[in-house]
């Protein structure tokens, strides 16, 4: 087991912007970040583990599946042997695909719902098994606008984000007398990003003049919330632009 001050922060979904601004977030408060994505990316994953420990940080890369329900129950289990108590897990996986209804198929409507409902109920379940028994922790979810309404050409993502949400409040109200602080924040608008920046050219004026979210600062938000005192839990917060219309 890793000799870690504040012990593991558990990080599912780490893609290019939120999910890596939150793993450097709590690397750089001191935990031992574990980050996990889909199998066929781990190879960027360990990239990125290499980067925070050049910046003097240390992080594991795991290939999960989230939706797995054995596959999750095994990181849990690995990471508490391994590396040290889960003091913090977050759930930052995204889904977010858009379709007409008619368009919608079976397939794609159990997909997204899986990955971005189900998967943080794996989640979330799994953290509580170790974190209760100690009487602390924070299980932090990351949702959006969609979390609160559904819109044209979303009805898939929404409706997975909407459940999570629920999750996300059963799991405050049952957990929160246990010791454990459950949050979730609505990332309202477009994030700066690979994704982003593939379909628009005027992402750095936007930067310029904070028309867009910062993966980091909203990462800072994050480790703010795990941070608060039990006197003064946040459940959820939302993050937007100052020139986003809502």
């Amino acid at each position: 087991m890793t000799d870690s001050r504040k012990g593991a922060c558990l990080v599912v979904g780490v893609g290019d912007g939120v999910g890596s601004a939150i793993a450097r977030a709590f690397a750089a408060e001191g935990y031992v970040v574990c980050m996990t994505r889909r199998p066929r990316h781990l190879d960027q994953l360990q990239a990125l583990a290499g980067e925070i420990a050049e910046a003097g940080g240390d992080a594991r890369a795991y290939g999960v599946d989230a939706r797995q329900e054995a596959d999750m129950a095994a990181l849990v289990e690995r990471i508490e042997a391994e590396v040290g108590p889960l003091e913090v897990v977050v759930f930052n996986v995204g889904a977010n695909v858009r379709f007409g209804l008619v368009e919608t198929t079976a397939q794609v409507f159990s997909k997204v719902w899986e990955m971005a409902c189900f998967a943080g109920f794996l989640t979330v379940r799994e953290a509580a098994r170790v974190m209760v028994p100690r009487g602390r922790g924070t299980i932090l979810f990351t949702g959006a606008s969609a979390s609160l309404r559904g819109k044209e050409g979303f009805g898939a993502f929404a409706s997975a984000k909407a459940g999570l949400r629920a999750v996300a409040q059963s799991a405050a109200r049952e957990l929160g007398p246990k010791g454990i602080h459950v949050a979730h924040v609505v990332v309202d608008g477009s994030i700066d990003g690979v994704f982003i920046r593939s379909m628009r050219d005027d992402v750095d004026d936007l930067l310029t003049a904070d028309q867009i979210l910062k993966p980091n600062e909203i990462a800072a938000n994050y480790v703010w919330l795990h941070n608060q005192p039990r006197s003064a839990w946040t459940h959820e917060i939302d993050l937007r632009p100052w020139a986003e219309t809502w």
